[in-house]
């Protein structure tokens, strides 16, 4: 058994639904809870929402977090050199 403290609005707007639903608080309350379970058990994390584009757009060179400033050293003297 679980006992929960509402603010008076809360309550009051708890009381009006339940008249114009015809049902507990109790019920009410039950429902929203279940609702509330749900939607928390179906909601993804951030990697899940992304999986599907990691290295979607990548290169395919794997050394490039690893190489990337030679790479830029490279391109920098290339075009000091070209001129």
């Amino acid at each position: 058994m679980t006992t929960v403290r509402l603010p008076i609005e809360i309550e009051q707007r708890l009381e009006i639904l339940a008249r114009k639903k015809h049902k507990s608080k109790t019920d009410l309350i039950r429902e929203a809870l279940e609702k509330l379970f749900i939607q928390e058990e179906s909601e993804k994390d951030s990697y899940e929402l992304g999986e599907e584009y990691f290295g979607k757009y990548g290169s395919g060179d794997g050394t490039l977090s690893v190489t990337y400033k030679d790479k830029l050293k490279d391109k920098i003297n290339a075009k000091l050199n070209s001129h």
